[in-house]
């Protein structure tokens, strides 16, 4: 019967020395030039004595233009060479294997902290108020991200790290490869689950390739998206059969998204027996193990008993626990389990004790997600400083600090803390059109049309809501042509309907007193200022039309609908 205490050798030959694994959290304390400091050293050193057999890191960014969040580690060449040996000397003194996390955000470029443009597989926004909408990357750009992971990797190695870890989960840019959610294209990168998979097949081959035999190479997966029409269990088993035979090391299962954060617990249903084990991802972890092979398997998320680990390890459920949030709290989780100093690890689940009712409205789900993780992060600045954490932190404390040093954006359901965020214009100007639309416009366009009174130029779109599934009518300024239609979502995907159509492009347009079907698709390189010209009923209005779509918008997007009826 495997013990927690006994050491697991990996396919590379390299030897963790237990069973338990610090799990990956986002630090946030790289420097501005995205280098180590000091306070990685220090929060990294308490880890290294906390008895775990490999510890890995919090989210290094392969590409300088398109960070995560604030405080990234930036790894592009060898400019801080010298830091990042200096770190990993400090992270492997305790004799735990060290692995970097190398990640690309995709579409969940942080606008704060990224120098361009988010850039994603298709041009389709993730639904999260505030975050531009991306636009499709092209082949070769697909091809230099994959040669990206493959240099940082080979940095990591001449760091003296002892491995990567992949990340694909969490609704990152490996993740969209793999969505059809996010992944729209209809060329050797997308189309079918196994074109999307080839993203990340290549991206574990440059990386071996790039590395020596006994480099550590693992990845992070979703088991699932817990989205409607996102990636699915059966797609991640097939996934994870593909990877099986490209030499990995260790494959760690979680899920979900910042859309939908299951990998905090929230908001997915787990069964009652899932439940009572604990584990959020346990149940696929079995289900998966005879498609992994000899592919050791980890599972983090939920654990905290001592006797909830050993039985998922004993019965070969999993081959490693990985602990994240546990081990911001108490930095030697792993040696206190391990010499059954505690039988469960201290954990909170962070909320700020809302009546029920309230508690379950999506925008405040979201912001206990937010709560939940600046909470974690905060314990992680505070061992950066060299001081302990402080379990009894009150989570009003946090979301004090949260408002002060952020306003309001920051409780969103986005990872990481950083620099303070100044209130956004375009969010502003989003939430004046917005109210002009809900109050005034938009009853206006409704009580026009039941007296009869119709107009191209306003008319109505209806889509089907990303969440409920149910159809929505909005009113909308539309050029008709002998094909389609031309609309322009003035706020990008911050408008409820655009973000609709990313989810299902399916759409009925009025045309006078018909409804015509049609499929949307969102434009982000067409030209606005051109297109909101030909919007005018009369070409001697061109100018006006053009300058009122420019003072409502904020980060306009041009729609096409071509017809299918």
């Amino acid at each position: 019967m495997t013990a927690l205490t006994d050491p697991l050798t990996l396919p590379c030959g390299q030897v963790l020395g237990n069973r338990l694994m610090k799990a990956a959290l986002s630090e946030g304390l790289g420097t501005a030039d995205g280098a180590p400091d000091e306070r990685l050293d220090r929060l990294y050193h308490r880890w290294s004595a906390g008895g775990f057999g490999v510890i890995v890191t919090g989210n290094v960014m392969v590409d300088r233009d398109h960070l995560g969040e604030p405080g990234n580690v930036v790894i592009t060449d060898e400019r801080h060479l010298d830091d990042l040996r200096r770190w990993a000397a400090r992270a492997r003194a305790g004799g735990a294997k060290l692995w970097m996390q190398i990640n690309h955000p995709g579409r969940q470029a942080n606008p704060l902290a990224s120098r361009a443009r988010p850039v994603a597989p298709s041009a389709i926004a993730v639904g999260l108020p505030g975050v531009p909408a991306p636009r499709a990357l092209t082949a070769a750009e697909i091809v230099d991200i994959i040669g990206r992971f493959a240099t940082t990797a080979r940095i990591a190695e001449r760091a003296g790290f002892d491995g990567v870890q992949i990340h694909g989960a969490h609704g990152y840019l490996v993740s969209q490869f793999l969505s059809p959610l996010a992944n729209r294209r209809d060329d050797r990168w997308g189309g079918d689950p196994q074109r999307r998979a080839r993203f990340v097949v290549e991206v574990v081959r440059a990386i071996r390739a790039a590395v020596s035999p006994g480099f550590a190479v693992a990845i992070k997966l979703n088991s699932a998206d817990f989205q409607r029409g996102g990636f699915t269990e059966e797609e991640s088993h097939d996934v994870v059969g593909a990877l099986a035979a490209e030499r990995l090391d260790l494959i760690e299962i979680s899920g979900g998204s910042y859309e939908s954060p299951a990998m905090i617990g929230r908001p997915a249903a787990r069964s009652a027996g899932t439940a009572a084990r604990e584990a959020y991802f346990l149940e696929y972890a079995r289900s998966v193990r005879s498609v992994a092979g000899t592919v050791p398997l980890a599972v983090t998320g939920g654990f905290r008993s001592r006797a909830a680990m050993l039985d998922a390890v004993s019965a070969g459920e999993c081959d490693v626990i990985g602990l994240g949030r546990p081990s911001a709290v108490t930095p030697g989780a792993a040696a206190d389990i391990l010499h059954q100093r505690i039988e469960r690890l201290p954990a909170r689940s962070i909320s700020l004790g809302l009546p029920a009712r309230v508690a379950t409205l999506p925008n405040v789900k979201s912001l206990e997600g937010a709560l939940d993780l600046q909470w974690h992060t905060d314990q992680l600045h505070r061992l950066g400083a060299g001081a302990d954490p402080d379990p009894a932190r009150t989570p009003w404390l946090t979301a004090a600090a949260m408002l002060k040093h952020h306003g309001v954006d920051a409780f969103r359901s986005r990872r990481g803390a950083g620099a303070p965020a100044p209130r956004d214009p375009a969010l502003r100007k989003f939430e004046f059109e917005r109210a002009v639309g809900r109050y005034l416009a938009n009853p206006a366009v409704r009580a026009l049309g039941r007296i009869g009174i119709r107009t191209t130029f306003a008319t109505e779109l209806e889509t089907t809501g990303r969440k409920s599934g149910e159809l929505r009518v909005v009113p909308v300024s539309v050029s008709f042509d002998d094909t389609g239609a031309w609309v322009i979502s003035q706020h990008g995907t911050r408008s409820g309907w655009a973000a609709n159509i990313g989810a299902e492009p399916k759409v009925r347009v009025r045309q006078g007193d018909r409804w015509r079907s049609g499929v949307a698709e969102l434009r982000p390189d067409d030209d606005v200022v051109a297109r909101a010209r030909g919007f005018a009923p009369n070409p001697v209005l061109a100018g006006l039309t053009a300058a009122t779509f420019r003072a409502l918008q904020s980060t306009p997007i041009s729609v096409r609908i071509t017809f299918t009826d």
